[in-house]
This record gives structure tokens, C-alpha cells and sequence, in this order.
């Protein structure tokens, strides 16, 4: 994957984009239309209150990774579309959903619209960093989405089953990792996130029957304590 940089002011392009807009500016573009420089093209979309073009867009085929040029150009300006509240609710959502480019998920993963948020938590391409972030989210289907996300480091797992506003649902998901969920996953670790679930008081009857038959004594232990 190509590595993009965050566009902000202060850092606009970087190198490959750069490139980019060198070799683009030779001869325009396919239509035989001016070329717009990057940076000009990105405040564009930035600032724009073209909701169907910002759709467009958000919607475009990306060029084949092969033109690195173009495909590194389209990416940087998916990052202005995104962040741009302008782009509708369901583009915004589409590029949180399918989009596998660090710099796309950041911008859109301090969206306002919950919707888009729970999308990025949801994305297996994020960066385990980033959906960490959103484990803390102060929306609960955010947290939650992020908590079942497989990039999810097992500390942030381990709080989320600690958390004593965690719903039942993401408590029944967390307590099967390691049996029934991930079987492969660290033995140790899934079995300290199983006994914070069986330890938290928003755990479901179900859950803490199977929590009681667990393979870890530690986990047993734990359900014997709430008794």
C-alpha cells in the first residue's frame, strides 16, 4: 500500500503526490482538460459545497495501483472529500466502510455523524491505534463496533470488558474470545478479558453460565465471586 501522509496546512503533499501532480501536468488530463495541482484540487473538495460532485467522487474507481502517480493523487483527495461535512451521510459512511487508507479513516473517525464512526470502528483495515481511539468513543455503538473489530489490541479488549457501561452484547462477544471466538488467541490474555466479563455486572445470565464452565480457573473463580 501506498503511504500517504495526513494533508493539513502546514503539510499539504508529500513527495509521491508531489510526483504526481509533476507527471499529471504534462499533458493535462485524459479529456484533454487543464490540470488542476493537487493541492489546488484539494482545497477544492475541501471547502466545497457541491454535495453531487463530493458524491462523485467519493464514489469514483480509484485508478489501478499500477499509475502510482494517479492512484497516489485520487487518495490524498479522498481525504478532502471525507472530511468534508459537505460529502452526504451515506458517501461518507461508503468511504469509512470500504476505504483502506490510513489517512481516509482518521479524518472520518472524528466525523460528527455517529453512523460514520461506527463504520470506521468497524473496519478491519484500520490501524489497531485507531480503533482503539474509538473504544473510547462517547457514542455506545461506536465502542461497541470497535471492541468487536479484529485489530482491537487485547488491552483495549480488556478495558472494554472492565467498562461498566459496556452493554450485554459486546460483554457476550468479548467472553467467548479464546474458547469459542479467536481460538488462537493468547491464552493469558483472552482468559483476563473472559474474567473481566465475568466480573462485570452487565453480564448476561447466559454468558455467566458459559463463563462458568470456562477452561480457565481464573474465570471460574470469577463467576463464583458474584454468587
Amino acid at each position: 500500500m501506498t503511504k500517504l501522509n495526513t494533508m493539513t496546512d502546514e503539510n499539504p503533499i508529500n513527495e509521491t503526490q508531489q510526483s504526481g501532480d509533476s507527471a499529471a501536468s504534462q499533458g493535462g488530463d485524459a479529456n484533454g482538460a487543464a490540470f488542476e495541482p493537487l493541492t489546488a484540487s484539494y482545497e477544492r473538495l475541501r471547502h466545497s459545497t457541491d454535495s453531487a460532485e463530493l458524491s462523485e467522487f467519493a464514489r469514483r474507481p480509484l485508478p489501478d495501483r499500477s499509475d502510482q502517480a494517479a492512484f497516489s493523487r485520487a487518495t490524498a483527495l479522498l481525504e478532502a472529500v471525507a472530511g468534508n461535512k459537505h460529502t452526504p451521510v451515506e458517501d461518507r459512511v461508503f468511504l469509512a466502510s470500504t476505504m483502506p487508507f490510513p489517512n481516509v479513516l482518521v479524518k472520518l473517525s472524528v466525523d460528527p455523524e455517529p453512523s460514520v464512526r461506527v463504520a470506521v470502528a468497524a473496519n478491519e483495515d484500520d490501524k489497531n491505534w485507531l480503533v482503539g481511539r474509538l473504544t473510547k468513543d462517547p457514542i455506545p455503538e461506536v465502542r461497541d463496533a470497535a471492541l468487536r473489530n479484529k485489530r482491537t489490541s487485547w488491552k483495549m479488549r480488556l478495558e472494554g470488558a472492565q467498562d461498566s457501561a459496556a452493554d450485554s452484547e459486546t460483554l457476550d462477544y468479548l467472553g467467548l474470545l479464546g474458547t469459542e471466538l479467536e481460538e488462537g488467541a493468547p491464552a493469558v490474555l483472552s482468559s483476563m478479558v473472559r474474567r473481566a466479563v465475568a466480573l462485570n455486572p452487565n453480564t448476561s445470565a447466559d454468558m455467566m453460565a458459559k463463563l462458568a464452565e470456562d477452561p480457565s480457573v481464573e474465570v471460574r473463580h470469577a463467576v463464583e465471586s458474584r454468587r
